[in-house]
């Protein structure tokens, strides 16, 4: 076997773009060991990960092979009857051949395959060397990396996402040498910006990670994270509180830092007053700070992560607290000028607020979001009167300051403008935060993962509004397609169905779907000159399909999916019930012969050319199998009603699950197209109640490969 030797490459530039960075460095790593792969290099890449900073990309490998294995080609020829003249001489073609060979045609080698015997040219070489290969190895995994924007500098032609300023190239010892963006390789690294501006030797592959520590630079990312998430708890817990760490700040203070440290800080007391998901929104997405937290409640602390040991922390805190300061001042404005406005004062607002060109404004949104509401609410156990008011109020928070500067925190705000609302002050204290939660909960789940609406009330407002987004998205001709989905509907659609299922709802989409299109009427003749209406049976496929997904995720199967699907249940949480039954009974080990026996009843019963009587005439059963399928099917019958009524589905596919016996019995016994029409339209009589019953949970011949 070849030596194998440790590999290090890294990239040294100015600061890469935060967002971008893990994923190119992990297009680095994998693109220089895909081009070695490509070039039969061996590789050692056990424990091997991508190590990056925010000025460095590095691929470090702790086995390379020193040189390729030999490389073997083989070279088909011409045929001998081209190949060789009546004499045995060599023709044109084949002295071409060998020529583009580069040796004697007697050289070459025969081979033979269904056409007949041919001339073959077959050579070895030996392998080349690893340091050779490496350079272009190097500009391969770079032209392979996903770079958003590339970055001109200088006079050049190259680009990048940043300047490059160098490059280290070791195998084993020794320097590989290469040149890219006008840097030559070498063993010379650079240290922490601040702390260790100097030069780094890099003696050896394995000598990288110890010597950039030492150098003030953490260029492992998962210790960098690790020691990230340390501190900051420590410094948490000795201000007493905890921590909140929200993976995508945690993910980009990362990339921001090679040597993190901690710095506590302060805010002052009276900024509480304010919101704190607006408090947190801002030191999170605009200064990239880490919240303190108590009980759950923000404290006035909060925690930056410096990219420096500082001599006076307190200095670095100073300017910390500067810098957010005017951004808290400004939430904190445009909080008390939104309450002495007022929540229903911002309502009136709206009807000047166009939703969309062909569905009106928002306050017309609004308004049909109430109706639906006040419909849905009492079937689920919900004052209808407070749902409607609710309703109507759901997009009032859209006028107010607080939300125009902060976007993500539509339904935050308008629960706290709700509480102090003096419009609102006719209702009983348990009603008035019931309706201010709702504001909120109505927008959940936000994004992918997030729970559903908690309170009755806030399901309710959140079903209703996914139910008019989605149908007057499909009225006005904005379904998604492709990658486009301007308005979010397969979001929503998801929502909704989530919505409904994990709540309980025993509610029937079907009904709901259709007040829903008859709420969004005809629209007025877009482009085309056509008047729109959404279609009901269309927007319910929309939403079934949204499942898909969903389940595939619990483990359901594309086949248990498509066998209850088929039965296009009104209720969704049905759905999720039958699914789970048809989980239970696809494990049974009769239900493939089942599965496969409903397939065949219903294309038997598809083929008859004959009226099939709607009851079986007992007079008529000759043969034993038959009688005893009839006597099992009126058993079952019998054994599963009520827990068919009762939606009890495990147990109504349990016992039909025994009738194999039976069902395998009359198939192997029982001649279905008889030539008296009598016996056949009996038996095809019985083949139809098998199948209703085998049917009444799931379409079960979905089930059958």
């Amino acid at each position: 076997m070849t030596d194998m030797k440790p590999l290090l490459i890294e990239l040294g530039t100015e600061e890469l773009p935060v967002k971008a960075l893990p994923g190119l460095a992990q297009a680095f790593f994998d693109g220089v060991i895909a081009a070695l792969d490509r070039r039969g290099v061996a590789v050692m890449s056990e424990g091997a990960k991508p190590l990056y900073t925010p000025r460095r990309m590095a691929v470090l490998l702790p086995g390379v092979a020193s040189e390729q294995p030999e490389q073997r080609s083989e070279v088909l020829g011409p045929y001998l009857n081209i190949a060789l003249d009546a004499d045995g001489n060599p023709t044109r073609a084949l002295q071409g051949f060998a020529a583009k060979a580069g040796i004697d045609w007697t050289a070459l080698e025969k081979t033979t395959d269904a056409k007949g015997e041919r001339f073959v040219h077959r050579a070895v070489t030996p392998g080349a060397a690893t340091a050779t290969l490496l350079p272009d190895v190097l500009r391969e995994a770079i032209a392979a990396m996903p770079i958003p924007k590339p970055m001109r500098w200088g006079a050049h032609s190259y680009a990048f996402a940043r300047p490059v300023h160098w490059l280290v190239m070791l195998h084993g010892h020794a320097i590989v040498e290469a040149e890219l963006f006008g840097v030559r390789s070498g063993r010379t690294s650079r240290g922490h910006r601040f702390m260790h501006n100097t030069a780094v030797e890099i003696a050896a592959p394995g000598d990288y990670v110890d010597a950039m520590r030492s150098a003030k630079v953490l260029v492992d990312a998962d210790m960098r994270r690790a020691g990230i998430v340390r501190e900051v708890e420590g410094v948490a817990r000795a201000l007493g509180g905890d921590a909140r760490i929200e993976p995508d700040n945690l993910e980009q203070v990362n990339c921001l830092v090679e040597w993190p440290s901690a710095v506590a800080c302060t805010f002052e007391h009276e900024f509480l007053a304010v919101p704190q998901e607006a408090l947190i929104a801002t030191m999170e997405a605009n200064q990239k700070f880490f919240p303190v937290l108590q009980d759950g409640r923000l404290t006035e602390h909060f925690i930056g992560i410096a990219n420096i040991e500082s001599k006076d922390p307190i200095e670095v805190a100073k300017g910390y607290e500067r810098v957010i300061r005017p951004r808290f001042a400004d939430a904190k404005f445009f909080f008390d000028e939104d309450l002495k406005q007022g929540l229903s004062a911002m309502n009136e607002g709206l009807k000047t607020v166009t939703y969309q060109a062909r569905l009106g404004s928002v306050a017309d949104k609004t308004a049909r979001v109430a109706a639906l509401a006040e419909v849905i609410a009492p079937q689920v156990g919900v004052d209808a009167a407070l749902a409607k008011r609710a309703a109507l109020l759901s997009k009032a928070d859209l006028q107010s300051r607080m939300v125009n500067e902060f976007p993500e925190l539509q339904g935050i705000a308008g629960r706290y403008y709700a509480l102090q609302d003096p419009a609102l002050a006719d209702l009983p204290d348990t009603d008035r935060a019931a309706l201010a939660n709702a504001l909120d909960e109505a927008w959940q789940p936000r994004f992918a993962g997030d729970d559903i609406a908690l309170s009755p009330l806030g399901k309710v407002l959140a079903i209703a509004e996914r139910l008019d987004t989605l149908a007057g998205g499909f009225a006005a001709g904005l379904k998604p397609t492709g990658n486009k989905d301007a308005f979010a509907l397969r979001r929503n659609a998801l929502g909704l169905a989530r919505t409904l299922i994990e709540s309980g709802f025993d509610l029937d989409l079907h009904t709901l779907i259709r007040a829903s299109v008859e709420g969004v009427g005809a629209l007025p003749a877009g482009k085309d000159g056509v008047t729109a209406f959404a279609d009901a049976g269309e927007l319910y496929d929309f939403i079934l399909d949204r499942l898909k997904g969903y389940y595939a995720d619990k483990g359901v199967t594309v086949q248990q999916f498509n066998a209850v699907a088929a039965m296009r249940p009104g209720s969704l949480y049905d759905l999720d019930r039958r699914l789970d039954a048809i989980g239970t009974f696809a494990a049974l080990p009769e239900a493939e012969a089942l599965a496969a026996a409903d397939k065949r009843i219903r294309n038997i019963l598809r083929k008859a050319d004959i009226d099939v009587p709607r009851t079986v005439a007992p007079a008529l059963l000759r043969e034993p199998a038959e009688s005893a399928l009839a006597e099992a099917i009126e058993a079952v019958h019998a054994e599963t009603a009520h827990a068919l009524a009762q939606g009890d589905y495990v147990t109504v596919l349990t016992h039909l699950a025994r009738l194999r016996p039976q069902v395998d019995a009359f198939f192997d016994g029982v001649m279905v197209n008889a030539d008296d029409a009598a016996l056949r339209g009996n038996r095809l009589a019985l083949l139809t109640q098998l199948s209703a019953r085998l049917g009444s949970v799931a379409a079960i011949e979905h089930l059958s490969s």
